[in-house]
């Protein structure tokens, strides 16, 4: 049971997954950064003299219905900006290198695939029975 939950995480994929969460909870912290440093106060000249940044109040004189436009215009270009991150330097390079370097798989038809199956469980029943069943 240890054997089979080692093998697990010395996976490939687990341990890259793994890399990927990390590093990207590293960028999103950058990003945020950003936005909060840079973008917040270009977002504040728009808003007025407002106080409470860019926005607009449902109820005058109650400050708990004011709607923060703000926050909502940040989150999305943090969006943007990690999706363009990710696209132009993870995506694009990895569909180019698996175009050079990976090998293009034969589309089979869908009875060639059923042949492939059968005689694939044909020879698990001859390994385990020593004897071919019809």
């Amino acid at each position: 049971m240890l054997k089979g939950f080692k093998d697990f995480l010395l996976r490939g994929n687990v341990v890259d997954l793994a890399v990927a969460v990390v590093i990207g909870t590293a960028f999103v912290a950058i990003v945020t950064a950003f936005t909060t440093g840079i973008v917040n106060p270009i977002l504040a000249i728009f808003g007025g003299d407002n106080a409470m940044g860019l926005g607009f109040q449902l109820v005058a004189d109650k400050p708990a219905t004011f709607v923060q436009v703000g926050p909502i215009i940040t989150a999305a270009i943090n969006f943007i900006i990690i999706a363009a991150v990710l696209y132009f330097i993870l995506v694009i390079p990895a569909t180019r290198a698996k175009k050079r370097f990976g090998t293009e798989d034969e589309k089979l038809t869908e009875s060639e695939l059923l042949i492939q199956i059968r005689d694939l469980l044909a020879d698990g029943k001859r390994d385990a029975g020593g004897k071919h069943e019809s």
